[in-house]
């Protein structure tokens, strides 16, 4: 089982039409696996990247 690293929660908006009814929504945030140092973890993808931008280091 991977490890949850991140706590980014989902996003509550408004979805508006044209006559402004509001419909309420999620925005999910963008989760993903990963492997680092040999254990797996969930983070977000900006995450993931910054990560991985920086181990090239």
């Amino acid at each position: 089982m991977a490890k949850k690293v991140t706590n980014k929660k989902p996003l509550t908006v408004n979805l508006r039409s044209h006559a402004l009814n509001a419909t309420k929504s999620k925005q999910k945030p963008n989760l993903i696996k990963t492997t680092i140092d040999g254990k797996k973890v969930v983070t977000s993808a900006r995450e993931a990247r910054t990560t991985k931008k920086n181990a090239n280091k």
